[in-house]
């Protein structure tokens, strides 16, 4: 993860006192701090300024949240800046389909800032370096190469996010065995296993809906968790 001094945020509130809050937390924490307060003005910035990452409420005047999210994932320039959505509606549906536009993680209110800040360096983290050790891993259809930070089925680009490539890139370094969701919770997210692994399981689905013909590549071991198939099979 680049030095936190280096690290823009973006953050996106209707709410003067939640902007305020957030902003001196992370600021606080050394981070670059850029906030907007409705979501014509949270698009426009998150394209001209490219976060690191983007903290974003869901009702706001203008573009609401989710549109902001559908947006940026549909331009090639900002679909792999990170999103935590930080917002009142805590409603799992609301939470599903935040997550199933691209978002990252999601927060909702009241919240703590020092979870808030753990979360925000967790999601950096899903930007930096492979650690993995896999560069290329074929399984029928399916190639993952980690040095072009590329997937691909049958030839064809594969448009994933930072978290959806990290989780492949972890089962890739894995290949055959299978990672409990509470594993993959903990090496992917940076989340404690107690948390809700629905996450993992929104993800997944999301990701092989993106994988299509390949989807039988991700595994599911009931009642256990995930693998990538091996080669072989």
């Amino acid at each position: 993860m680049p030095r936190t001094k280096d690290i823009r945020i973006l953050v996106v509130d209707d709410e003067p006192d939640v902007l305020e809050l957030v902003e001196f937390h992370l600021e606080k924490e050394q981070f670059k701090v850029t906030v907007a307060d409705n979501g014509d003005q949270a698009l426009k910035m998150a394209r001209e300024l490219l976060p690191s990452l983007l903290i974003l409420d869901l009702m706001l005047p203008g573009i609401n949240g989710l549109e902001i999210c559908r947006l940026l994932r549909t331009d090639p320039k900002t679909r792999d800046i990170p999103i935590l959505m930080l917002t009142a509606r805590a409603a799992e549906e609301d939470r599903i389909k935040g997550l199933e536009l691209g978002a990252h993680d999601y927060v909702t209110k009241p919240f703590s800032p020092r979870e808030l800040v753990l979360r925000v360096r967790n999601l950096l983290r899903l930007t930096g370096d492979n650690k993995h050790g896999v560069e290329i891993i074929e399984t029928g259809s399916f190639r993952l190469d980690t040095v072009r930070h590329q997937a691909t089925v049958d030839g064809q680009g594969v448009n994933i996010t930072a978290t959806e490539f990290k989780l492949l890139a972890l089962l890739a370094s894995r290949p055959g065995e299978v990672q409990p969701r509470e594993t993959l919770l903990r090496d992917v997210w940076g989340y404690e296993p107690t948390l809700d692994t629905r996450t993992v399981d929104t993800t997944m689905q999301r990701l092989r809906a993106k994988l299509g013909q390949a989807a039988d590549c991700v595994q599911t071991v009931r009642g256990v968790g995930y693998r990538l198939a091996n080669s072989n099979e």
